[in-house]
Formats: structure tokens, sequence, C-alpha cells
């Protein structure tokens, strides 16, 4: 490591981007990409092409997150989500619909997996760094619009910031209901981890009050949902809905495995729901952290179990996500130790409304 203080710093170089930036370019395909750095061993790529979310990240060299074969994809809104899913350490899914595939039981809009987010194109506004005191701090902001005449308009104001020397990622989204009237609004960030965070010895820690399995799939897994597994040829996906545990507005959920960690802490103010994508299919071994506003269930199915939310005309919903590295045995230990503290002090977040009453396992964790 090295002395990161403004004074060395301005003694040393006269350009910041030696040691932390945002880089520009465009693949072969088209796509625009943003390779972002900040000196702490910590790299990712935005695609501004795809909701200007996360694709690649690393750290100290080593994958963070599992890709899909021939990613990033161009966005195409005639092929299935399913086929434009990049993997990659952030999709968006939303704005209006996240869930399975379904036909709208009041008007037979269809509507595909996942709602139309990460298939929009960003403006990217402004890219810049300063110093705050003696720390320096880069941000990358964009805007997205989702739009249909006579139908929804929404904006999503979305900024990333990074801090020199520091393996976290910061995230910071504001959407507004621009139209003038209310709106379905269903918003989930499907963060996607790969080899060889997990892996055989992986574990998920988080502070819940309760952990309810979605389906028979799940249920069947249910015991050593935390746990995870040798990759296993045509594992059926489990989704485990966490009634998580909250101090300050915020929670915390951690993937650990050796001395090597991602912790996600979000603001549940307009975020109560945590489900966890258990994946650990063969080729396909990929596990999800996904804080959100929702569970991905899709709109009939939250309409009718009285959890559908509508963002009103005008109103403006913020949500806060952040991504920190931990590595070796103590910085791990020391995240056990915060989620832990945060199950033992904290109190159940409100909004959480949820239950699969023919499984009534619950899990004290």
């Amino acid at each position: 490591m090295f002395d990161r203080s403004r004074q060395v710093l301005e003694q040393h170089s006269l350009d910041m981007r030696q040691f932390i930036d945002c880089r520009e370019s465009r693949l072969s395909n088209g796509m625009r990409v943003l390779d972002v750095y900040n000196g702490s061993g910590l790299t990712f790529t935005l695609l501004p092409d795809r909701g200007l979310d996360i694709w690649t990240a690393h750290y100290g060299g080593h994958p963070l997150t599992w890709i899909s074969p021939g990613s990033p994809h161009p966005p195409d809104h005639g092929s299935p989500w399913l086929r434009q899913f990049n993997g990659g350490l952030l999709t968006t899914c939303g704005l209006q619909h996240v869930g399975p595939p379904e036909r709208d039981d009041a008007t037979g809009e269809e509507r595909d997996v996942h709602g139309r987010f990460t298939r929009l194109a960003a403006d990217v506004v402004r890219r810049e760094g300063r110093w705050v005191g003696d720390e320096y701090v880069f941000e990358i902001a964009g805007r997205i619009v989702q739009s249909s005449l006579f139908g929804e308009q929404l904006l999503v104001e979305r900024t990333y910031r990074v801090r020199l020397g520091e393996p976290a990622i910061e995230l910071e989204d504001v959407v507004t209901n621009v139209s003038d009237v209310a709106t379905p609004f269903m918003l989930l960030y499907h963060i996607n981890v790969g080899y060889p965070l997990v892996r055989e010895g992986a574990r998920f820690d988080v502070a819940a009050a309760r952990t309810l399995p979605r389906d028979d799939a799940a249920e069947a897994g249910f015991e050593t949902w935390a746990d995870y597994p040798a990759a296993q040829r045509e594992f059926a996906e489990q989704v485990f809905y966490h009634h998580v545990q909250q101090r300050g507005g915020w929670a915390k959920a951690l993937l650990a495995n050796g001395d090597l960690g991602l912790m996600v802490s979000w603001d549940t103010t307009h975020a109560p729901y945590l489900s966890q994508w258990k994946n650990v299919r063969s080729g396909m071994y990929v596990c999800g952290i996904e804080p959100g506003n929702c569970v991905p269930e899709g709109q009939n199915a939250a309409r009718r179990g009285g959890r559908l939310l509508e963002l009103d005309a005008g109103a403006s919903h913020a949500f806060r996500t952040r991504f920190h590295i931990y590595k070796g045995a103590n910085e791990i230990e020391g995240a056990r130790g915060d989620v832990a503290e945060l199950r033992r002090a904290g109190t159940s977040v409100s909004g959480f409304n949820w239950c699969r009453t023919e499984l009534s396992r619950s899990s004290q964790q």
C-alpha cells in the first residue's frame, strides 16, 4: 500500500487519473463500456447501454461475478430477457415488473421476465472527481428513462461513487414518476456473485428475523439455505426470502468463502425485501443477493397479495446500496461480527409482507 493523503499525492503527481478514474471505450459489438478503478485493487465495468448496470468486477485479480457467454449483449427488445441476461455484478430489475413472464390479469398485457430496465440506455451526464478534505471521491452519474406514450413515465437518476483506496462501490438511485398518474412500481437489485467467491464452502450470512422458502424446490433445501455445496448437474434453482433486521435504516448481507467476502448493505426505507437466489448448477454457478421493494413474483401475484406498490404522480423514491469487498481472515471475521451485531441489536424492517401459508417453516438465524 502507499500513502494516499492529498499532500503526498500532490507532491508526486499532477493528474489523479494515475490513481482513480473512469475510462470509456466501445466494444466491437457497439456497446459502450466504462472501466472504473480507484487504487484499492477493485475494478469494475459499467454498461451505459444496459441501464448503467455493473458487468464484470474484480478484486486483486479475482473475479467477483459470473458472466454469461457472449456478454455484454447489446439491448434487443425483441429477444427474451433470459437470452439478454449478462450476469455481472448488478442487473437491475423493474421498473414495473419483477418476476416470471406473465399476462396481466386485468389488461392482458404481456410482460417478460424482470421488466424493461436493463435494456434501456443511459445518458451519462457526469464523471468527476474531487477532494473532500483528505479523501478523494469519484462519481459517475447517468439518467435512464422508461417511457411509453399514454403509459408510464419513469426517470431514474443513477449515481455511482468510489473513494480512493477503498474497495467499495456506493450506488444511489432516485426514481421519479414524472407522469400525472400513479404507476405500478417494482424494483429489485439482482446482484450476481460467481466463482471463486461462491463455490463449495461459501456461506451466506444475513441478519434476519425469519427466512421463508419460495416454493417446493426451496423447501427441499431449506435446512441448508446459508451454505453452498459443490456444483451440481441439473440443479433446480432455490429462492429464499429474508425478513431482515435493520439499524439506522440499513440492512446487511455477507457472502464469504475463505478469505474473500462481499458485503451488500442497503437503505431499507423503500427496499424492505431481500431475496436470495441460490443456483449451484454446473457451468451456471451464480448466486444472487437481491434487495428491493418487492420479491420476484410479478405484478399479478403482488396485486393479489396486497404487495404491489404504486409510485404516485410526481413522487420520488431514493435507493442506496453499498458493495464492500473484504479480504483476509481478520476482515471476514469483522464483517461477520457486524452482521451478528445487527442480528442482536437490530429491529425487523417494516413493509415486509410475504408468507407461504402452505409452508409454515421459518428460521431464526
